[in-house]
């Protein structure tokens, strides 16, 4: 009888291993070039190999890519997955089909980037990507000081799309720098004579070097720059540096990734606000994982349309008032 028992729980045991391992997921990013999202589909694989979860990952050929993205929404949904995490390369584009993954009993999780609206996924895994460009707004116009008046400022940012990651990271920036934003939802429709410009980078050192060419043919005075991410600052400062420039103008930054870090020691970026990609997919995994287990959904921060996964200030040139780590100090932590 006891040996009965034991063989009757482990068929049990069994049984809901299988049932368990049987759980699986999506990761869809952007790019899959970009080491922000090479490091979060680190984050999301490792998870997923603790928690069990067999994960299938898709990115879009380039930023804003929104059909591959819409394909491998729909093969997730026919797959039977049971989650999906997605950065989506176009914020309202791609709403219908994530509609079509919830109505299929999909928990949906946006990663590093929100819907419009934010509801039409189960959860976002973000940075304040406001309160990011907020930072770095806040400490160039600090260490420009009086200069902060007579500022030249180029703008790059990611597409033409105006996703929400685009316009909250460029008005933070422009709101912390003291500049009057109109729409917050908007890009470009500034009107302090401070600014020189507006280009799109597609968030590449590529598009970031042709970007800053195009703005310092407008104006060569240009000595603030703010870019979308640190692969387009990089390729800013490779234009400033052929037209000889590559001293006394500032660039801003956002990301945090360990190659920006080192470029803020450098002296290539003056300033960037860290973001934690690793932790916005392990978590996605560990929410989907207690989905599949309880049926239980993530909440959101309190106060806000998403769940927070932090934001630090990175730079050399501290300013007072402005809490910031070094270079040093993020290297040890970049891209946790």
């Amino acid at each position: 009888m006891k040996a009965l028992m034991t063989t009757s729980a482990l068929a049990v045991s069994l049984c809901a291993g299988a049932a368990y391992a049987e759980t699986n997921a999506c990761l869809i990013t952007k790019t899959d070039t970009n080491p922000f999202f090479v490091k979060m589909k680190e984050g999301a694989t490792a998870a997923a190999e603790q928690h069990g979860i067999t994960l299938s990952t898709f990115a879009g050929k380039y930023d804003g890519d929104v059909e591959t993205q819409v394909a491998s929404v729909e093969t997730c949904i026919a797959s039977g997955a049971k989650g999906i995490l997605i950065t989506p390369t176009d914020s309202r584009a791609l709403v219908p089909v994530i509609t079509q993954a919830r109505d299929a009993g999909i928990l949906v999780i946006a990663l590093d980037t929100q819907f419009e609206p934010a509801d039409a996924a189960d959860a976002t895994f973000a940075t304040d990507n406001f309160k990011a460009g907020v930072l770095i707004g806040q400490w160039a116009r600090a260490t420009m000081g009086d200069d902060a008046a007579n500022a030249k400022i180029a703008l790059l940012d990611l597409n033409a799309s105006e996703v929400s990651v685009d316009y909250q990271r460029d008005n933070g920036f422009l709101q912390g720098f003291g500049i009057d934003i109109k729409d917050p939802t908007d890009i470009g429709d500034e009107d302090d004579p401070r600014i020189v410009g507006n280009d799109v980078t597609d968030g590449s050192p590529d598009g970031g070097r042709t970007a800053m060419e195009n703005l310092l043919q407008i104006d060569p005075d240009i000595n603030l720059v703010y870019t979308i991410n640190e692969p387009a600052a990089a390729g800013a400062y490779e234009a400033l540096k052929s037209f000889g420039k590559d001293e006394g103008v500032l660039i801003v930054s956002v990301d945090g990734g360990c190659p920006g870090v080192k470029d803020i020691a450098g002296g290539v970026i003056g300033a960037t606000a860290m973001q934690f990609p690793l932790l916005m997919a392990s978590k996605g995994i560990e929410a989907i994982a207690t989905f599949a287990e309880t049926g239980e959904k993530p909440q959101n921060t309190e106060g806000l349309d998403f769940y927070n996964t932090g934001v630090e200030l990175v730079t050399d040139k501290p300013v007072e008032g402005l809490p910031s780590i070094t270079s040093e100090e993020g290297l040890q932590k970049c891209w946790g």
